[in-house]
């Protein structure tokens, strides 16, 4: 237990830009509390940016994906590829929808899906590819992109991590078949829960509307076409969701700065690794992420952690892949296995200070083994 004297530092605290309590006093004075116009504005304003079509609200980032799951009718007798590194949501959801999971292992150095890995996974059961774009980075989309068009599978992609992050400069979300995107509480931008898909194609967007609202069709109240549930946002998380959305260029800024700040104080240092990105992506780091190498951090990863929350510091371990969970009956992933018992995420909320940082950083290199 950090003593009172100790600097605390949180992993994870909101940003809020100074138009939220307005804008969800607004919204409640109207009356609309679930649905309502906020709802229409957010997904308005959040596909103009994303220079797609169509948007649908969610109640979460999860909701999300078993909403485009269903939307391309994904069920049993389908397999899903999904990463062998990342939050267990895809998988899960692919599970939700009576689809099976199959695991693709990911690159040693972005820590993200490894197109040839996907490409080894694919059989004629193959429905589509759910690819997550880790702690802000983003996958190789060109060749995910490209070995889907060849066996016509669909492309999903996974993009709570990365709002805002581009590949060849397009924004991530907006390569694949469908997008989801997560505004939960620690997320890039928030609504406290909440989420989103974009997709371009227009039967699909439909398909997903009616999925979200219970199947409810336009013949008339309570007339039902197709098995629905209701994933919907509320106007009030949209209202929220609003006024984060008018603040993102000080979000990126914030985000940037402070990804700049833990490269100059831990970039060159032994038996600490940044995630790699390709010359293509220009991120915005979600969580600053780092690999401990356990010949120099001797006590281990956990030990680490541990060691650090005991200075008021708290951090997070990387994902544990699906091959070493139990439940999952996932084969081995030697690299996803590999790479996540090494990663430590590290405090990363916009309003940390150089201070704050450098503490952490100072701390962390204090945990290395006395140089012979």
């Amino acid at each position: 237990m950090a003593s009172n004297n100790l600097m605390k530092i949180p992993w994870a605290k909101p940003y809020f830009g100074g138009g939220e309590k307005k804008a969800v006093a607004d919204a409640m004075r109207s009356t609309w509390i679930s649905g309502g116009p906020y709802v229409a504005k957010f997904e308005n304003e959040f596909a103009r940016y994303h220079s797609v079509p169509h948007c649908i609200t969610t109640s979460n980032g999860t909701s999300a994906l078993q909403l485009a799951l269903l939307g391309i009718g994904a069920g049993p007798g389908d397999e899903v590829i999904v990463p062998g590194f990342s939050f267990i949501a895809p998988a899960n959801m692919t599970m939700a929808v009576g689809a099976k999971p199959v695991y693709a292992d990911i690159d040693p150095h972005t820590w993200c899906m490894d197109p040839a890995a996907v490409e080894r996974k694919i059989s004629r059961r193959t429905k589509a590819i759910i690819v997550v774009h880790n702690y802000g980075n983003v996958c190789d989309m060109r060749s995910l992109r490209r070995i889907a068009d060849r066996h016509k599978i669909f492309l999903i992609e996974d993009t709570a991590e990365a709002l805002f992050s581009e590949c060849c400069g397009k924004l991530a979300g907006t390569f694949g078949d469908v997008g989801c995107f997560s505004f939960q509480a620690t997320k890039t931008i928030t609504t406290g829960e909440g989420g989103c898909v974009l997709t371009r194609d227009k039967e699909l967007e439909r398909r997903m509307r009616l999925i979200r609202d219970h199947g409810l069709s336009r013949r008339g109240r309570y007339w039902h076409d197709v098995l629905g549930f209701n994933f919907r946002l509320t106007n009030l998380q949209a209202a929220f969701g609003c006024a984060q959305f008018r603040n993102r260029a000080k979000i990126i800024s914030a985000k940037r700065r402070v990804y700049a700040l833990y490269q100059k104080y831990l970039k060159n240092e032994k038996g600490i690794r940044f995630q790699c990105f390709s010359p293509e992506v220009n991120p915005v780091i979600w969580c600053v992420v780092v690999d401990l190498d356990p010949a120099v951090f001797g006590g281990g990863r956990d030990w680490v952690i541990k060691r650090l929350a005991s200075q008021g510091i708290e951090t997070r371990p990387g994902f544990y892949p699906p091959s070493v969970m139990p439940f999952y009956h996932a084969p081995r992933l030697p690299v996803a296995e590999r790479v996540s018992a090494r990663l430590i995420s590290l405090p990363s909320f916009p309003l940390l200070t150089e201070r704050e940082i450098r503490h952490v950083c100072d701390q962390l290199k204090k945990l290395r083994k006395k140089r012979s």
